[in-house]
């Protein structure tokens, strides 16, 4: 009834449902399945038994052809294969491969000619009964195949610059030799040969092509009607060696070696599979365009994923600590400040406890506190062990009982805390001090060059004492950190544990959360950036522990300012997503549910 704000059911909502359900948008292009047909048939995409039976049949039937017929291979069957390894998967999508198909003879002999200078070079290299075996082989069949086909590399592109190469700069590479495994499966199938020959320098096999710097071959496929039918792979039929057993070659979780340290101790397990997928796929099923809120839609996704029913308030916890080091002249405000904001907090009027309250969230303030000894950190460890485990546990004590309740968002207050910030960046993640140290609140350069004095030395003390152990958190902790910052670790383990989204505010709470997943990896999947704050280390910080932050501000404020306010917009995304009007699956054919 158009105009109506009557009940649901008085709406006309089909079927007695509570809510209506309206067509899905079908894209035009790409995927046009939904999250309920994929649900519904996960086995969906898979081929009919027959066409399953024969890729494994051309699998198992592969092999390295090393001898031809001299027929002509027709120019569309060469041209099918070359498609095939065209369509092989690549890093970036880069498609880094070039294919120089060569058929002139005078160039097939000079290529036969290095691949037998290089086949009685490597014989050199084994026992005489090796040598001799190697040598009654046929290694390649340059001369007799009518067609050669050199795959190369197009390299010229920087990794950086491609994505999926900038840590594995061997990924194009890679790439290449999955376009070789496609020609060779796709020769098979119409019944050609296909060899892989590698006895060349590459330098030399370059040369003789002409390619060009920066241009990499990955050998020679001799390509021709096979003057053989070997029904098992050559060097296995020969006695050269004999397939490995797959139960040899399959490591199960984790690589089996006395000499290294067992894994960890986990306590904590984040979202198994039908978690995540449920999370997105509640996405899927409302009016709206997939990924259409961007960054939040991940968010509400990995809320979802943690909790089918998701919270719908929290609280922020303010933490504060004390820190000696500020008896160097790091912060431009007396230590006194920390208890004022703190006393603030508690009585509701702090900046960061109102924008708590202006949000909805509760308030928890903290004082994070060490009773055994604590160190300006430059001349001796800022905290004793016993009570890094001790504010660890305390933290996990709150953590539980909050995360019960509803997302939970971390803030703190602690003069003289980004010093120990950027300290505890460089242990962690072994970073520069110049790229650690940021000006903090209102600092001036001068305060800034003693800033940057103070954590080198205090770096250089640790690291004379406690050598690589000094990027375990549990030592980085004591040597450098702060004791709100081992309080807020262990509340985040606890509240990831409890399936509670945790929401990071600056530098000093991320520093928490990397202590927390460093410690049980799981939390991460718990965490949401609230947002990226002015402090130098904090991009690093963020990065290390895989989150891309909601908001970028330029905020300098702490007390968990930028969490409430990210919050907020998450809290808001998933009313609204769950607002959002449900789709309904309709057959293509009939139009009927």
């Amino acid at each position: 009834m158009a105009g109506s704000t009557g009940a649901a059911k008085g709406r006309g909502y089909p079927r007695g449902m509570d809510e209506p359900l309206w067509p899905r948008p079908v894209p035009l292009v790409g995927d046009p399945t939904s999250a309920a047909q994929r649900s519904a048939d996960p086995a969906g995409w898979s081929f009919d038994p027959a066409t399953v039976r024969a890729v494994h049949a051309v699998l198992a039937a592969r092999r390295d052809v090393r001898r031809f017929r001299p027929d002509e291979v027709q120019a569309e069957v060469v041209r099918q294969v070359l498609a095939a390894g065209h369509q092989a998967p690549s890093v970036g999508h880069s498609q880094p491969w070039r294919f120089v198909v060569v058929r002139e003879q005078a160039t097939r002999d000079r290529a036969a000619l290095m691949a037998d200078r290089e086949r009685l070079r490597q014989s050199e290299l084994l026992t005489e009964e090796r040598r001799a075996r190697l040598l009654d082989l046929q290694l390649e069949g340059i001369r007799e195949a009518p067609v050669g086909v050199v795959v190369a590399c197009d390299r010229r592109a920087p990794a950086a610059g491609v994505l999926g190469r900038a840590s594995f700069v061997d990924a194009d590479m890679w790439s290449c030799a999955c376009a070789v495994e496609n020609m060779w499966l796709a020769a098979r199938a119409v019944g050609l040969g296909l060899g892989w020959v590698t006895l060349f320098p590459p330098e030399e096999l370059a040369g003789l092509l002409g390619l060009p710097q920066g241009i990499e071959t990955l050998g020679w496929l001799c390509i021709g009607w096979p003057d053989e039918r070997p029904p098992g792979p050559g060097l296995e039929r020969h006695g050269w060696s004999e397939r490995t057993p797959l139960e040899d070659v399959v490591v199960e979780e984790r690589w089996p070696s006395s000499d290294e340290p067992a894994a960890p101790v986990s306590h904590l397990a984040g979202p198994g599979p039908a978690s995540v997928v449920a999370g997105r796929d509640d996405g899927d099923r409302r009016l709206a365009v997939p990924g259409s809120l961007g960054v939040l839609d991940l968010v509400v996704n990995r809320v979802l994923a943690l909790r089918p029913e998701p919270p719908t308030s929290g609280t922020l916890v303010v933490a504060a600590g004390d820190h000696p080091v500020t008896r160097h002249g790091v912060s431009a405000f007396s230590p006194s400040v920390t208890g004022e904001v703190l006393a603030a907090t508690r009585a509701g009027v702090s900046l960061g406890a109102v924008t708590a309250r202006e949000v909805g969230l509760a308030v928890e303030a903290v004082h994070a506190v060490a009773t055994c000894r604590t160190g300006d950190m430059v001349a001796a460890d800022a905290l004793d062990p016993v009570d890094v485990e001790a504010l660890f546990r305390s933290g996990e004590q709150v953590g539980r009982r909050l995360g019960e309740a509803g997302l939970v968002c971390l803030g703190e207050v602690g003069i003289g805390n980004t010093t120990v910030a950027a300290a505890l960046a460089c242990a962690l993640l072994g970073m520069d001090v110049d790229e650690a140290v940021g000006l903090g609140a209102a600092a001036d350069s001068a305060m800034l060059r003693r800033k940057r004095d103070v954590v080198a030395a205090a770096l250089e003390r640790s690291r004379s004492t406690y050598g690589a152990r000094l990027s375990r958190p549990e030592v980085a902790l004591a040597a450098v950190g702060g004791p709100e910052i081992a309080f807020l670790a262990g509340l985040t383990v606890a509240a990831a544990g409890a399936r509670a989204p945790v929401v990071l505010d600056g530098l000093v709470t991320s520093l928490a959360a990397l202590v927390a997943v460093r410690v049980e990896p799981a939390a991460q999947s718990a965490l949401v950036a609230g947002q990226r704050s002015r402090e130098l280390a904090h991009g690093r910080v963020l990065a290390a522990l895989g989150l891309e932050p909601l908001l970028q501000l330029r905020l300098r404020a702490g007390e968990g300012v930028g969490a409430c306010l990210a919050a907020q917009m998450v809290l808001a995304t998933v009313r609204s997503r769950r607002a959002t009007a449900m789709v309904e699956e309709r057959c293509a054919a009939t139009g009927a549910r």
